[in-house]
């Protein structure tokens, strides 16, 4: 998403713990026909680590590891994050195996998918590379991951949809609550959410899920929309500042160092006063921008005092 929270990042995350839910999404995916829940093995990476390993969903289903990730923004480096999962996840299970050995010690098969369900205009499906990121692009790239990503907004992988029960009415959810929100002209953010579940609650839509998460539910899909809407107006603002100063100093390289500090210094100060931790904000900053580890903390150090 774009971005992850202390709690749960979302209710796709909150859907996804569930092994029944995460069964039948593998089975929609993979067009296979398990029916045993217990068969699933969630993985639950350590969410004290830092931010870049906290995924929404992973699992291990017969020697299968599926890493899936939901996005309501547009990230292109999702290969990148999904690579710093699968080596996080993968060191904990091999915790205890001799892989300096001469026995070829096996691995579960990784699968990544990224399920998008924001506002801009996205294809049906696409895929991402981690070899899009390489500063020297190659022709056969000694490592490579690709994600798939799947808009799973109305009208978009249908079939996907009617076979994962769950995830449908997932989406008939955030459309209730988007649709709510525009007719309270953006206001009344959690009056618009608590609608959304009451009539999801009466349509039988993720009924005993939202009865049980209602609380929950409603904290995060009003920190989610209150987060990316306040990145967005941050960025923005920033963006205007770093024309400013660029303007005044009539060069070109001044519009862009302002533009890039301006926005830097606006995420900063907005992850703080978002709860976020030093720590987080610095493994925001290195993803997001890639710095250096030293870069970010001195950015942090720069500014995060100053809010």
């Amino acid at each position: 998403m774009a971005g992850n929270r202390e709690y749960k990042s979302d209710v796709f995350s909150m859907l996804m713990e569930n092994p029944q839910n995460a069964l039948d999404l593998y089975n929609a995916m993979n067009h296979s026909n398990y029916t045993d829940p217990n068969l699933v093995e969630i993985c639950v990476l350590d969410r004290g680590i830092s931010l870049t390993v906290r995924n929404d969903a992973s699992f291990v289903l017969d020697m299968n590891l599926s890493i899936y990730e939901h996005q309501s923004t547009i990230c292109p480096n999702m290969p990148v994050r999904s690579l710093i999962y699968f080596t996080n996840i993968l060191e904990r299970m091999l915790k205890g195996r001799n892989i300096y050995g001469r026995k070829l010690v096996k691995i579960p098969t990784p699968r990544f998918a990224v399920f998008y369900n924001g506002e801009e205009e996205q294809p049906e499906q696409y895929e991402l590379k981690l070899s899009d990121a390489f500063e020297h692009p190659v022709e056969n790239p000694e490592i490579e991951l690709t994600c798939k990503v799947y808009n799973i907004n109305y009208g978009k992988n249908q079939e996907l949809l009617e076979k994962c029960p769950f995830l449908k009415e997932y989406m008939i959810f955030v459309d209730y609550v988007r649709e709510n929100h525009r007719a309270n002209d953006y206001e009344e953010l959690e009056h618009s959410i608590e609608l959304a579940i009451d009539r999801c609650i009466e349509e039988d839509v993720l009924r005993e899920f939202l009865m049980e998460h209602r609380t929950e539910v409603v904290k995060v899909v009003k920190l989610d929309y209150t987060f990316d809407r306040q990145l967005t107006l941050e960025r923005e603002d920033s963006r205007a500042e770093g024309r400013a100063e660029g303007r005044a100093e009539g060069r070109a390289e001044g519009r862009a160092e302002g533009r890039a500090e301006g926005r830097l210094e606006g995420e900063i100060k907005m992850y703080k006063r978002f709860g976020k931790t030093k720590e987080e904000t610095k493994d925001y900053l290195i993803q997001e921008y890639n710095l250096a580890e030293g870069e970010a903390s001195e950015l942090i150090v720069q500014y995060w005092d100053n809010v």
